[in-house]
């Protein structure tokens, strides 16, 4: 009777596991189309004031482009975190597959929110 070696099974046994990232969620992408951002605004005077220069669009699979140059991102379970190009560091919580919110430097959600726009089938 022939053994396998521990480390094969293990090493089978990882490759079958879906893919975790690093804060332990599946990784993913977001849906592709223009992200714009804004900050809440008075109810009083306006629904929300846009700042377009935070504003991105996701072109395929985890690439983006902002109004500053193109780069990538990595998204893990309700997380994305963009990883290359100007937007570099910038972390986001995903409250819904078309709105993100932008993470301030502790790890709070910050009042920008970016919401896909575009038909729900886009």
């Amino acid at each position: 009777m022939k053994t396998v070696p521990a480390a094969l099974i293990l090493g089978a046994m990882a490759l079958a596991a879906p893919a975790l990232g690093v804060t332990g969620g599946k990784i993913g992408t977001l849906q592709r189309g223009t992200y714009v951002c804004e900050m809440p605004g008075d109810a009083a005077t306006r629904r929300g004031v846009p700042v377009p220069e935070e504003g991105f669009e996701i072109t395929n699979a985890s690439t983006y482009r902002s109004p500053e140059g193109n780069g990538s991102y990595l998204r893990t379970g309700d997380r994305v975190a963009m990883t290359s190009g100007p937007m570099k560091g910038d972390r986001y919580m995903i409250k819904s597959e078309r709105f993100l919110r932008k993470l301030a430097s502790d790890g709070r959600e910050s009042g920008l929110r970016c919401i896909k726009l575009g038909s729900t089938r886009d």
